[in-house]
Formats: structure tokens, C-alpha cells, sequence
């Protein structure tokens, strides 16, 4: 599919980068832009040819800078809410992803722009990256899951320092809090994100959405009630043919073949 804001490539490993093609507004997003990655996120199955996402944005400048500040200049209060259901349901598209999906961050990363990386399963980052939620400097504050999502990933205390200051932190920072898993040299971020996303895709497909659902799922609740959760998934891997294809190739001593059945 042809997007107008978005940039595809599909890699024969079943790797599917998405690049933010907006390079001369930091990659904001406009109303436009938030439909078109409704539209790709929501066209994604799990039997389909894609086992994994990498989301980056154009350029080296700008991974996003959040929501086009332009295009909202002169919006009436209706315009502004009938513009941010999108924008909510694009957050949620992405959150809700069946196949994993990592940010490839490879500049600043602002506002909805790190609310995007946020909702990815993981993060990898360029050590120029930099990253802020910078609403309530605005009259407004986190809207595309920032106050729910960041604070999961740094701590409640931390998360309120950085929501309410407005304050912009560092890929190091970033790095030392769990907001991204792992810094990069400028140039390098998309081609080693590719890496991981590439040795994911070649795991068997069934195990790996059920493994992210079962860790999400189990964070909401309990741990015998999480224990409860990967049982249940974990039973209905058994009768897989990739659990059948994973064991004979491990005792075969060669690389196994996963078709997601």
C-alpha cells in the first residue's frame, strides 16, 4: 500500500520498517499522517507476511516532534477534539499491534513523538536522540498515552518530574531510566534495530505474539494471576507445528523453518 506521509520497506526476512516521511516539519504528524499509520497498523495480521515492525523517522535531524502545531493554528474546540480522536485511536493502533513493533529513534523525539515510542514494545535510540513531553509548556498535557505509559517505563516520581517540567532529557538518560533499550552511534540506529527485529522474525511467529501478549496481559495484574496467563498460553503452543518443527531442529542441529501454525 502507498501512503502519502509514511515510507515502507518490507525486508524477505518478514521485517517491515516504517519510516515517518515528514522530514521538513521533525516528522509531526498531521491529521493525515495519523491516518495513514491508523490505516498501516490496522492492516497487520498475524498471518500475514510481516513478523515484525520497525518504526524511524525520515532524515537524522527528527524522529517526531508530536503533533503539527501548524495545522492546529485557528482549530474551535470541536475541530481540536474531532482531530485528536484520531490521533487517539492512531496511539491505540500501534499499542494494540498483534506482531511486534520497535522505534528506531533517530533524533528528537518530542511530545506525541515519544508517546509513539512509548507505545512500541521496545526502543532502540541514536546517542543525538532526545526526548521530552513538553504539553503542559502548551496549556494542554499528554494526550496520546504519556502520563499512563511513562510512567510505567520510569517510575511514577521520575515520570512526574519530566511530565510537569516539561523537562527535556538525554539518550543516556533515557537509556539509564528504561525509556530505550539500548544507544547507538548516529547512523547506526535503524540498521541495528533491523538486527534485533530481523532475530525476531526468524522466531517462531505463534510463540512470539503469544510470549508479548502473555507479558503485557500478566503487568496488569497479579502475579499468580500472570503465572495463570503464561500457563494458558503456553499450553496452546504444544500442539503447534513450530513446536514440533523447533524441537526437531534443535535435535537436528539445523536452523528451523517456522510457519506460524
Amino acid at each position: 500500500m502507498q501512503y502519502a506521509t509514511l515510507r515502507l520497506e518490507s525486508r524477505p526476512e518478514g521485517v517491515l520498517v516504517a519510516t515517518l516521511n515528514r522530514p521538513e516539519v521533525a516528522n509531526a504528524f498531521d491529521t493525515r499522517a495519523a491516518l495513514d499509520l491508523i490505516a498501516l497498523f490496522e492492516s497487520l495480521r498475524p498471518d500475514g507476511p510481516h513478523r515484525c515492525i520497525v518504526v524511524t523517522g525520515a532524515g537524522d535531524r527528527a524522529f517526531c516532534a508530536g503533533a503539527d502545531l501548524k495545522e492546529r493554528s485557528g482549530f474551535s474546540d470541536s475541530e481540536w477534539h474531532a482531530q485528536h480522536e484520531s490521533f487517539e485511536r492512531m496511539f491505540r493502533s500501534v499499542l494494540d499491534c498483534p506482531l511486534p513493533v520497535i522505534a528506531a529513534v533517530n533524533g528528537a523525539a518530542y511530545a506525541g513523538g515519544l508517546e509513539l515510542v512509548l507505545c512500541c514494545d521496545f526502543a532502540y535510540a541514536s546517542r543525538a536522540a532526545r526526548f521530552a513531553l513538553t504539553e503542559v509548556s502548551l496549556g494542554i498535557m499528554p494526550g496520546g498515552g504519556g502520563t499512563q505509559t511513562l510512567p510505567r517505563a520510569v517510575g511514577e516520581r521520575r515520570a512526574k518530574e519530566l511530565i510537569l517540567a516539561s523537562r527535556p532529557f538525554t539518550a543516556e538518560e533515557a537509556l539509564a531510566w528504561g525509556v530505550v533499550n539500548r544507544l547507538c552511534e548516529p547512523g547506526r540506529v535503524v540498521d541495528e534495530t533491523i538486527e534485533v527485529a530481523t532475530r525476531i522474525a526468524g522466531n517462531a511467529p505463534l510463540s512470539v505474539r503469544a510470549a508479548k501478549r502473555a507479558i503485557a496481559a500478566g503487568l496488569q495484574t497479579d502475579l499468580r494471576s500472570g503465572l495463570a496467563l503464561e500457563i494458558e498460553a503456553y499450553d496452546k503452543l504444544v500442539g503447534t507445528e513450530d513446536r514440533r518443527e523447533g524441537i526437531n531442529a534443535f535435535n537436528e542441529k539445523r536452523k528451523p523453518i517456522f510457519r506460524g501454525r
